[in-house]
């Protein structure tokens, strides 16, 4: 890589080099195209550590979307991307595997799950800012069961509605998500999850639509995963409850419709 001083300026490529200029720098940088094929890269023996921190990158992909679908209708509130996050978060437990060599490392998430816990969707009003009030909470493993109830609701005192709308309600999810292994065979192996095709499993509910000048009672919101479920449960599965609040304003129709990127978002507790 070369860096261009002087009043020559240009982007673009030419030859085997490409120029261009990175925001808030009047240089212009110049780097030369090619590197290592796709085939070098697959076989090539100096790749060998490259293709196994690959190969356990894929089982931190499936850790981020095992936990996206566990949250729920709750995701939805996030205002950032919080897959790399998540993904990183995978990178470090995958690391905590002293058993297995490197490419073959478990992703434990059973191991690690109170890292999950409090974990928020949101950056610029997180949940515990715009609900000024905190539910109690109660999770069943056994049972797979889960409640919220909020005592009562003073929105002048208990809400932050920042964009002044007219509505909001609460949202409650409920997910499985469970450790990663990575399963050899006749190939290269590849990583599985306990739960399989089922990992990330979930349910939501909401409440109705609330005037955001209400003063509520009691709300409470309950799941439970169904008999079925429960027999495929094993110890070495986590327990998910999300938990998020969602503001709406009149649509077409006089019909009532969330507003995106209003909301909030959070995981409250893990078992």
């Amino acid at each position: 890589m070369a860096i261009a001083k002087g009043i020559f300026k240009m982007s673009g490529g030419f030859g085997t080099a490409s120029c261009y200029s990175l925001p808030g720098s009047d240089q212009m940088i110049i780097r030369s195209k090619g590197g290592p094929s796709k085939r070098r890269m697959k076989v090539g023996p100096e790749f060998e550590t490259v293709r196994k921190h690959q190969s356990e990158w894929k089982a931190c992909v499936k850790f981020s979307q095992a936990l996206k679908y566990a949250m729920g209708e709750v995701y939805k509130l996030a205002d950032y991307n919080v897959s790399p996050v998540w993904n990183g978060l995978g990178k470090n437990i995958v690391k905590t595997d002293a058993e297995h060599v490197l490419g073959q490392r478990s992703l434990k998430v059973s191991e690690y799950r109170n890292e999950l816990r409090g974990f928020s969707l949101n950056r610029n009003y997180p949940l515990n800012a715009v609900l000024g009030t905190l539910p109690d909470i109660q999770m069943d493993k056994e049972t797979l069961r889960a409640s919220v109830v909020f005592d009562r609701l003073n929105t002048a005192n208990d809400l932050l509605n920042v964009r002044k709308l007219p509505y909001f309600r609460l949202i409650m999810s409920l997910g499985i998500i469970s450790d990663i292994h990575f399963v050899p065979d006749s190939r290269q192996g590849e990583y599985v999850p306990d739960l399989g095709q089922y990992n990330g499993a979930s349910k939501s509910v909401s409440t109705d639509w609330f005037a955001t000048q209400d003063n509520l009672p009691e709300i409470k919101l309950e799941l439970q995963f169904n008999e079925d479920s429960r027999t495929a449960f094993t110890d070495n599965l986590t327990l998910i409850l999300s938990l998020g609040i969602e503001f709406g304003t009149v649509g077409f129709g006089g019909k009532t419709e969330a507003v995106k990127y209003s909301g909030a978002g959070k995981i409250m507790m893990v078992v």
